[in-house]
């Protein structure tokens, strides 16, 4: 299995899978990947590596029987994983594009103080704002086992980092 890895620090681990491929697909690959990141990022066989998935909730890490924080993102021809020894994790990427209705979506679900940031913004890097801020909204709620919700005002208190990856898609790690 190939895969890229595109941050590590701090204890935490991010690393993809980019190809056109199905939901299903997407989803089996990256579970695959993210036990051989692991193996080898932590020198511990496959084996001792497993990715468990129940219906209706986040998939967990087991290393070596110990958990690990995990959190798994898709979008259009790139699927990213999060690891972190230390406990819990978020990750969300999305394919930078335009989206008619930007103000909306971003007073709804961003604030209003992102939306006229955003508003503020040239329009040629709207787009580029708009995902980095939606990503970093996402992963921050991942994090914290939140589901995404219209906004309350509220943010989950963790450390965000961008994570380099393929043009036109941006992506933020939570931890």
């Amino acid at each position: 299995m190939s895969f890229a890895q595109y941050w590590s620090g701090d204890g935490v681990l991010v690393i993809g899978v980019e190809a056109a491929m199905s939901r299903s697909e997407a989803r089996q690959r990256i579970r695959l990947a993210i036990s051989e990141a692991a193996a080898q990022w932590l020198g511990l066989s496959i084996d001792d590596v497993s990715v468990e998935s129940q219906p209706g909730q986040a998939p967990r890490l087991l290393l070596a029987g110990r958990i690990a924080g995990l959190a798994i993102s898709h979008d259009d021809g790139i699927s990213l994983a999060a690891i972190d020894l230390h406990g819990a994790v978020g990750i969300d990427v999305m394919r930078v594009m335009e989206i008619a209705d930007w103000f909306a979506v971003a007073t709804d679900y961003l604030g209003p103080q992102v939306a006229q940031s955003l508003a503020a913004c040239p329009a040629g890097q709207r787009p580029l704002a708009l995902a980095q801020a939606w990503t970093a909204r996402e992963a921050a709620l991942k994090y914290a086992g939140l589901a995404l919700t219209e906004w309350d005002g509220k943010a989950p208190a963790c450390r965000l980092q961008a994570v380099p990856v393929p043009a036109g898609y941006t992506a933020t790690l939570a931890y």
